[in-house]
């Protein structure tokens, strides 16, 4: 019986953010302005980190790899939520749900990794200054690199793989704006408790132990800041840290709320909020926060427009 209803979900309803006309239409300008900011300010981000010597280290290395991931993270979710807002038509097909949620999922364990990588990086850099370039080689950041995106890929998929082989009998309509797993599990006439552990252990290793090594990274660097006799010194380490500490506290703080919390506290309209949180405006402000806090980024861009105005009116 279980197999036979599940064949009749061939697509997916996201019933979106707003059926009133004139929301539809606020909610589609807005996304649409936040994705073209999350676009244009990761891909500047890395055009600044390759065309500049100076941001030839670890620490801009892992940043690039955070903006393709903000990227191909927003692109997974976004331009969808931008069709369904204006069309009547909101269906979505089983594969593509099955797609959009594995992408999501291995996109967001691989910034949860690259971002306590960076953290680890430093750490190295603050604490172990005389020791940082030995440690942090170029073979050392391409194996911490490589291993993040490959461990969140073969979780996720996993993960993608038993979520879709539930059958989904009670409805074809996901209370969501794309498709993710809890929302998902409640179609299910299945028992989801195995799926549930499975997200509890994963989100665990991803998302909190990720945060906690984080947090640890940073309590060691905090204490060795505190220790520095020079007040410039100080202000130069801390704020190479801010900006990295204010984007790990959006990112784990809205994921951990989503994935690692009890069953029963479950809000459609609450979830679809933190979701925007983490799938939208977070890419977006990335950029800008670790961009207005850097000298040699500012210098960069200014640099770069500086010569395009130039050649402009030279021709």
């Amino acid at each position: 019986m279980e197999n036979s209803n599940q064949t009749l979900v061939r697509r997916f309803i996201l019933l979106g953010l707003s059926s009133v006309p004139w929301l539809q239409v606020v909610f589609f300008l807005l996304f649409l302005f936040m994705y073209m900011v999350t676009i244009y300010g990761n891909f500047l981000l890395i055009f600044v980190v390759s065309r500049n010597s100076r941001l030839q280290n670890p620490m801009y290395f892992f940043l690039s790899n955070l903006s393709i991931i903000d990227i191909c993270f927003s692109t997974t979710v976004v331009p969808k939520i931008l069709q369904n807002t204006i069309s009547k038509d909101r269906s979505i097909s089983f594969l593509g749900c099955a797609a959009q949620m594995f992408f999501h999922l291995f996109l967001g364990g691989t910034e949860c990794l690259i971002l306590s990588t960076m953290a680890f990086d430093r750490y190295n850099a603050i604490c172990k200054p005389l020791l940082y370039t030995t440690i942090m080689d170029q073979k050392l950041c391409l194996c911490l690199s490589a291993a993040s995106w490959i461990s969140s890929f073969s979780a996720c998929f996993t993960h993608a793989i038993f979520t879709f082989r539930l059958p989904f009998c009670k409805s074809n309509f996901i209370n969501h704006f794309f498709c993710e797993m809890p929302p998902l599990f409640r179609l299910s006439c299945k028992d989801t408790w195995v799926n549930e552990v499975a997200v509890y252990i994963c989100g665990g290793v991803f998302g909190l132990l990720s945060f906690i090594l984080t947090c640890l990274s940073y309590y060691l660097i905090l204490s060795t800041i505190i220790r520095i006799r020079s007040t410039e010194g100080r202000h130069k380490a801390f704020s190479t840290c801010a900006s990295h500490l204010i984007v790990v506290t959006l990112y784990y703080g809205t994921i951990i709320f989503m994935y690692l919390r009890p069953r029963s506290s479950y809000s459609p309209v609450r979830d679809r909020a933190v979701s925007i949180l983490y799938t939208v405006v977070t890419p977006m402000l990335n950029p800008l926060i670790y961009s207005v806090r850097n000298k040699d980024i500012k210098e960069t861009v200014q640099k770069a427009i500086s010569v395009g105005w130039t050649n402009k009116y030279l021709k």
